[in-house]
């Protein structure tokens, strides 16, 4: 008998699995004019819905989660020219080569979307504990503790005061207290 995977781990891997479908796709159109990463996404989305790997609600939310992350890559990349390690805010060895790849290659094959995406981001309202992420440095919204998300994973809530609401540390802004994921 087949053990049923956990449904918070089926997000997290379904995450992983948007993302690299937009990356294949990227890759694929690279020689033609490349349309906006929501259509991507969009397609990455329909796809695993089709294909009965998430609901239809499971995949706009995992599409919602991937969006939202390269939305604020793009806010930090845009504001300070830094590379994702910068973004980041930790050993970009810790990240998965692969994950690195495919982020990397969405976020510099996508710089115009990422620019008007920024701009949205700036009026963004965060990240929230159960939602899923992707690597990077979280600051907790209440207390300013920093969670490191070294892999896609679920958002826990703050480890120093159980806060919530969290949000993408700003260029040059400090990191505060660390706590690691």
């Amino acid at each position: 008998m087949t053990e049923e995977p956990n449904p918070k781990d089926k997000l997290v891997q379904a995450y992983e699995e948007m993302l690299q479908r937009t990356h294949a796709a990227m890759e694929q159109a690279e020689n033609e004019t490349v349309p906006a990463l929501r259509e991507f996404l969009d397609k990455a989305r329909d796809s695993m819905v089709e294909l009965g790997e998430l609901t239809r609600e499971e995949a706009a939310k995992v599409a919602d989660y991937v969006e939202r992350d390269i939305k604020e890559a793009a806010e930090y990349l845009t504001q300070t020219g830094a590379d994702l390690r910068q973004w980041w805010r930790f050993d970009v060895s810790q990240v998965q080569e692969r994950l690195l790849e495919m982020f990397s290659s969405v976020a510099d094959q996508t710089s115009l979307q990422l620019q008007n995406w920024a701009r949205q981001a700036r009026q963004a309202v965060g990240y929230h504990t159960g939602e899923i992420t992707g690597p990077g440095t979280l600051l907790c919204a209440a207390c300013g503790t920093a969670i490191q998300m070294h892999k896609p994973g679920h958002i826990p809530p703050c480890p120093k005061c159980h806060g919530t609401l969290f949000k993408r540390p700003a260029a040059g802004q400090p990191e505060g207290d660390q706590a690691g994921s």
